[in-house]
């Protein structure tokens, strides 16, 4: 079966289009607001088990979780041969260098006093 130039283009834009759109942001969550109020419980059931956590000596727990990835990316090819044309489409998704990490540290109640994301 060949696949003429129109049919290939209109594939590529079908593929990146299914891209982005899996890509659309969630909106952006106020931590400071969160500061007092918010408890450890309601971080597990939010974000899903923390990636690592510790209780310090006095009774708080500092807890992270990888909320981002960087080092991915996604690759489109398009190209003819012999007549013939093809459409190529490869994504990477081995973790990248530097996690994106929030870290949350609740006091010995379990309400948010601090976060931190890189």
């Amino acid at each position: 079966m060949r696949i003429n130039s129109v049919h290939a283009f209109s594939l590529l834009m079908v593929v990146t289009a299914l891209f982005f759109s899996s890509c659309a942001s969630k909106p952006k969550v106020d931590w400071d607001a969160r500061v007092g109020n918010y408890t450890y419980d309601q971080a597990v059931l939010e974000l899903g088990p923390p990636a690592r956590e510790a209780t310090l000596a006095d009774g708080k727990k500092v807890a992270e979780w990888i909320v981002g990835r960087s080092g991915g990316g996604l690759s489109l090819g398009f190209g003819t041969y012999s007549g013939s044309t093809g459409v190529g489409v490869s994504k990477s998704v081995g973790p990248g260098p530097h996690d994106k990490v929030l870290r949350l540290t609740f006091a010995a109640d379990g309400k948010l006093v601090n976060w931190v994301r890189n």
